[in-house]
This record gives structure tokens, C-alpha cells and sequence, in this order.
């Protein structure tokens, strides 16, 4: 089965692009040409923000009822579920998460999403009638917002479509996708069952590109709101575009997100745990769990076993079920990572496991080695800046105290944990930690509540009410008081 397309996703048609411009969509383990797909241009971007501008302005869709549009959206969701495993498979064909990790999160989470913002839509209060504070009753209506432009990253790039499209879906916004130029195929693959699930033409539009074809559509003036999962830097960058033009936006951005490990936590299962939420997707998440605080007392022992775990899982062929760390998903985001590994050893970091160089028997693909750093000062730069690969920093704290200031001594605040037997000690530790999502002795994201950051982690919320409320502008409509 060819994984090369010929056209681009617009107003709900497959359409000839405007350019003859093709993306090479290049396997991080063989780094081989794996697929050819169109590269969307400023000419494509402007057809599918008129298209989706005509579909909200004077379509059916905004003007459906949510019951009409929750069965459309129902569709899509049997539609999905029937192709987690090919959807997984282009996942990590085209960026390289591990297969186990696609069939885990990849492909299921979207469709879990799915699920669970169909149930919040069906319970949520579309429109709803209070007593006003003058003697009349207020209506107050959550309306759509309009054309949202949703902006998706590479390492999770269903998820974080979906996280966007279907909560404006079900409000009744039409949309402009503009994937990573990185990870095309699965979106194109999602366009397929976008239209064997009806959803009328000019409300969903597909564009992969580069930055500036993101910028093309985020300052567009036919765009009402924007929608971006991404890096602080560029979500600082497209805040800033939307401020001027007063436009709608959420931002999900990066994280730093500290593991606290209390002294009664049991060490094995806090390092299990964090073998899975400290280099999940290759390190390549905004929530993993990359700084790890320890007691003075219990640093060197739990640094070395952390060691020793990480260090022993398997790197290599992402389709290989047995891998558990694959490549980074593009050259320069091997060579990003590795030059944060020369930092921590420039920095003093103590060196326990991984470092520079290949991986042993993988002659060819953007891997890093598994890395753990210990003695490390929350000052150094490998624990403040955001690395996006398989490196660990393992960092000493005094008592408790110490290892909140530790974990909100960061300019992120997306997520984190607390390791502990005593589950109201880590109920205390949550609600002192500056994050938007917290757990104590796991963490995971459940989808009927709000995710987001504080700081420059980002601005707004997904899932749950929250999240798709962030879709809707208010309307008050002020109602006669009855005479009498």
C-alpha cells in the first residue's frame, strides 16, 4: 500500500494543490523516503480559509442542531475505532514513535477523545435561561466561534488534531488543519474517514506546510480563532499575532515537569513509572517527566537505579513491538538533543548512563542514547530548558519544601507528580505545584477534565467542559420582563 498522496484536503474535496511543491516524508530509523505528498502553499491556505469562511458564513453546519451534529461527529468516531492499527502504523512510519507506544496512545487516545467530548456535548448547556439581577430572565447561548486554524506538532499529531477538530466540530466551527510538514499521512488519513463519516463539504480543510504557511493562516483575517499545540517560542510568537488582531486563541505549549520522589515512596514502582512517563515517545512529550527530585538521602541509590533502568531499554526499529525507545523525528532534533547531552557533562552533571554517541547496532536513523543525568543543579540548563528526548536530570532536595520550590523554580507548568505511600501527603504536594495537570503516583490525562498550563506552558484549556467551551463565544440575550 503506497502512503504517497496527490492532492490536498480542501473545503472537504481532494483538490490539486497550487504549486507543484512536494513534501519527502523521510523514516527516522532507515531515513528513507517512505512518502511523497503535496506541500501546501499561501495560495492553498487562502482557498481553504474561503472555503471553510463560506461553510460557517452559509452552510448548514453552524445552523444544525448539536444532536444533528453529535451523530455526525458519532460517525466519524466507528469509523476511527476500526483503524487504530493502520493509523498507529502510519504514526510511527512517519515519525518514529515505537509501535507500542502508538498502539497505547497514538492511534486509541484520539479516539478515546473522541468518546469523551461526545458525552460532555450531550450533557452540555448549549443554551440556558437564568434569573437576571434587573426582574427579567437572561438567555445565555454558547455560540461557535467561527473558522478555528489548528495547528497541530509532529510527536503526538492525531492526538493533538483531534484535541482541536472535533471540539469545534461539535460546537459548529469549520476548520483549516495545518499538520507538521514532519507528519502529513495520518492527516490525510483522517481526511478519508472525515468524508466517509459526512461531514459536509467546506467545514474541515488539510494543509500541511512549513512555518510559513502557519503564519499565512494564523494571521489570516478569515480565521476567528487559533488553536496551537507547539513549542513556547512559536506560541509566544503566534499569541503575540493574535493579540494584535484581537483574535480567539489557545496556546499548549512546553513543560519542564518535575517527578517529586517523597522518602516513603516505593522505589520501584516510582521507577517503573517513570521509565514509561520520564522518556514516553522517545522523550518526545510536553509532559514527561524529565526532572526527578530526590532527598539528599536517597539521591545516589535512587539515581543509580533510575540508571540502570533507563539505560537497559531497548532503542531501535519503531515497528519493532519489542522497542521502547525509537529515534528522534528528524535529524536536527538528534542533534538538538545531543547538544543538551554535551551541556549537562559541560555543566558538571554527573554522567550515570547513555551520553553522546550512537546506540549500539543502529548504523543508520536519528537516535540518541537514553540519558541520565545526576547531581544536577536546578540552575543548569538541561533542568530549565525544555530537551524533547530521552534525558533525565536527577536533582537533590533538602526536605518537602525544598522540593516544590525546586519543582516551581521553572518557567513551565504543564505537569507533574508525586511518588509517596501516603496518598493525602501527595494531595498536599499537588495543590502546592504551579502545573495544569498534576498526579500523585501516576499520570495520565483523563479526557473529561481540563488540560493546559500555567505560565509559559500556555494559555487556555483541552477536554472537558473547559475544553470545549474554548470553541463557543458567549451570547446574552436580556428577555422582556411579562407584564402583569
Amino acid at each position: 500500500m503506497t502512503l504517497d498522496r496527490d492532492a490536498l484536503f480542501i473545503g472537504g474535496t481532494w483538490s490539486a494543490p497550487a504549486t507543484d511543491a512536494v513534501l519527502e516524508v523521510v523514516s527516522p530509523h532507515s531515513e528513507e523516503v517512505v512518502a511523497r505528498v503535496p506541500e501546501g502553499s499561501t495560495a492553498d491556505i487562502d482557498a481553504a480559509v474561503a472555503a471553510a469562511r463560506a461553510a460557517f458564513d452559509e452552510g448548514p453546519w453552524p445552523r444544525m442542531s448539536p444532536a444533528e451534529r453529535i451523530d455526525v461527529v458519532q460517525n466519524l468516531s466507528h469509523l476511527y475505532a476500526a483503524r487504530l492499527e493502520e493509523m498507529a502504523t502510519v504514526i510511527s512510519t512517519e515519525m518514529g514513535s515505537p509501535i507500542s507506544f502508538s498502539n497505547l496512545a497514538q492511534a486509541p487516545a484520539p479516539w478515546m477523545q473522541i468518546e469523551a467530548f461526545l458525552g460532555i456535548a450531550r450533557e452540555f448547556p448549549w443554551e440556558s435561561t437564568r434569573p437576571g439581577a434587573l426582574g427579567a430572565d437572561v438567555m445565555v447561548r454558547h455560540e461557535p466561534v467561527g473558522v478555528v486554524a489548528a495547528i497541530p506538532p509532529w510527536n503526538v499529531p492525531q492526538f493533538t488534531i483531534l484535541s482541536k477538530l472535533v471540539p469545534a466540530l461539535l460546537t459548529g466551527c469549520t476548520v483549516v488543519v495545518k499538520p507538521a510538514p514532519e507528519t502529513p499521512l495520518d492527516a490525510f488519513l483522517l481526511a478519508d474517514l472525515l468524508v466517509e463519516a459526512g461531514v459536509p463539504e467546506g467545514v474541515v480543510s488539510i494543509v500541511p506546510g512549513g512555518r510559513e504557511v502557519g503564519e499565512h493562516l494564523v494571521r489570516h483575517p478569515g480565521v476567528d480563532k487559533v488553536a496551537f499545540t507547539g513549542s513556547t517560542a512559536a506560541g509566544r510568537r503566534i499569541g503575540s499575532i493574535c493579540g494584535e488582531q484581537l483574535k480567539r486563541v489557545s496556546l499548549e505549549l512546553g513543560g519542564k515537569s518535575a517527578a517529586i520522589i517523597l522518602d516513603d515512596a516505593d522505589e520501584a514502582a516510582a521507577i517503573e513509572g517513570l521509565k514509561f512517563l520520564g522518556v514516553m515517545n522517545s522523550g518526545q512529550a510536553c509532559v514527561a517527566q524529565t526532572r526527578v527530585l530526590v532527598s539528599r538521602e536517597r539521591h545516589d541509590s535512587f539515581a543509580a537505579a533510575l540508571a540502570t533502568a533507563i539505560g537497559g531499554m531497548k532503542v531501535g526499529d519503531p515497528l519493532d513491538p519489542t522497542t521502547e525507545i525509537g529515534p528522534m523525528v528528524a535529524q536536527r532534533q538528534q542533534e538538538r538533543v545531543e547538544k543538551y547531552i554535551a551541556l549537562g557533562q559541560e555543566e558538571g552533571a554527573q554522567l550515570l548512563t547513555g551520553g553522546l554517541g550512537r546506540p549500539d547496532g543502529l548504523d543508520t536513523g536519528w537516535y540518541v542514547r537514553p540519558t541520565v543525568f545526576a547531581g544536577v543543579d536546578n540552575r543548569m540548563r538541561i533542568a530549565q530548558e525544555e530537551i524533547f528526548g530521552p534525558v533525565l536530570s536527577v536533582i537533590a532536595y533538602d526536605d518537602v519544601a525544598d522540593a516544590i520550590r525546586i519543582a516551581n523554580d521553572s518557567e513551565y507548568g504543564l505537569a507533574g507528580t508525586v511518588w509517596t505511600s501516603d496518598p493525602d501527603a501527595g494531595l498536599e504536594v499537588a495543590r502546592d505545584v504551579r502545573t495544569g495537570t498534576y498526579g500523585v503516583n501516576t499520570y495520565t490525562m483523563d479526557f473529561a477534565a481540563p488540560f493546559g498550563g500555567f505560565k509559559a506552558s500556555g494559555v487556555g484549556r483541552e477536554f472537558g467542559p473547559e475544553g470545549l467551551a474554548q470553541y463557543t463565544e458567549l451570547k446574552s440575550v436580556y428577555l422582556s420582563a411579562p407584564e402583569g
